[in-house]
């Protein structure tokens, strides 16, 4: 009886060890930052669809995914079915600028400065692994 309470405690402790270590494990959402070659940090963290909830985006996509001709903004013109790199480069160009570190920092950072909410050191949406 005593050897079966400890095989059964056991059995419970190795699946609770099992459980929090998968949960633990979870993949945490992030930035795709394939584009650049040798990253200095990880990826920001940055989940799309809690983003939009949290800031209340979910009818002007246009806010964050923006579109410029000729360097003027283009009202309710959205480019959602693009990636940042294909606007904006690893270096400025004569036709942008605003490189692409540079732009997810504006981006991000200005949002949560106006808004005063969201991370806005490095450590808070560069978290490490």
């Amino acid at each position: 009886m005593m050897k079966l309470k400890r095989l059964i405690f056991m059995s419970a402790v190795i699946l609770i060890i099992t459980a929090f270590y998968a949960y633990s494990r979870e993949e945490i959402p992030t930035i795709d930052n394939i584009v650049f070659d040798h990253p200095q940090r990880s990826a920001a963290v940055f989940d799309h669809d809690d983003h939009n909830e949290k800031a209340m985006l979910e009818d002007d996509c246009s806010i964050c995914h923006h579109v410029y001709e000729n360097k003027k903004l283009i009202k309710d013109e959205s480019s959602e079915d693009y990636l940042c790199s294909e606007c904006h480069f690893l270096k400025p160009t004569p036709e942008n600028a605003i490189p692409l570190r540079m732009a997810f920092h504006k981006q991000c950072k200005e949002c949560h400065f106006e808004s005063n909410k969201g991370p806005v050191l490095c450590g808070e949406c560069h978290i490490k692994k």
